[in-house]
């Protein structure tokens, strides 16, 4: 398991600097990316000229030595992704920023954030093919834990992750699960007794690549 060794405050100056260099991009992405997704890209490319842009918050903050970030349990109620694990997010709105757009919908998920958000950068955005949205990740910090007030229609749960999970290679694996009638071998993270998978987990992939090269660079 990889351990967090810079100090906090090194680290996210040098996760701020890796962000506003070339991404690891779809190389990453494709670590997690469920084994039908080529297929399905191929048929809809239509829908992604068309696609409608979207923003989530990967929110840092201090965890001890290490920085946590917060993942939501979606309701039954939301509209796209029933039951799945997500970063908070939602669809930008006309004239909407994808930076402004992930901080507004992440105030409406889990409450107000208290302290003001550092931006460190943008990840690579990523095309959800259920939802038809083009989504942009947006990675931010905060100097202490906020204290989550999640909104209930959409919110049924709030996960914390920490980076050192997500180093972990423990915490990867595979599941088989059924998608249009046909089942798939598809690749997992693991947070305790739930599991991550699609869209968040191929974001949190090249999230992860990100957090390495900084890491290794650090010595």
């Amino acid at each position: 398991m990889e351990r967090i060794r810079p100090s906090l405050q090194e680290l996210i100056w040098r996760l701020r600097e890796r962000l506003a260099r070339p991404l690891p991009g779809a190389s990453a992405q494709w670590e997690m990316a469920p084994p039908y997704r080529r297929a399905l890209l191929e048929r809809m490319k239509e829908e992604l000229a068309q696609a409608r842009a979207a923003a989530v918050l990967i929110l840092l903050y201090p965890n001890d030595l290490d920085l946590a970030f917060p993942l939501t349990l979606r309701t039954l109620q939301v509209a796209y992704h029933k039951g799945q694990i997500s970063l908070p997010g939602g669809a930008c709105e006309p004239g909407e920023s994808p930076v402004e757009a992930a901080l507004r919908e992440t105030e409406e998920e889990l409450g107000p954030l208290g302290d003001p958000v550092e931006l460190l950068g943008l990840l690579t955005p990523l095309f959800i093919p259920p939802s038809g949205f083009m989504v942009h990740p947006v990675v931010g910090y905060l100097p202490r834990r906020p204290v989550f007030r999640p909104a209930p229609l959409e919110v049924a749960e709030v996960l914390e992750a920490t980076l050192s999970w997500l180093l972990d290679p423990c915490h990867q694996g595979e599941e088989e699960r059924e998608v249009d009638g046909a089942r798939w071998r598809i690749p997992v993270f693991r947070l305790g007794n739930h599991v991550i998978w699609g869209a968040t987990a191929m974001i949190l992939a090249e999230f992860r690549a990100v957090v390495r090269e900084v890491l290794a660079s650090s010595g």
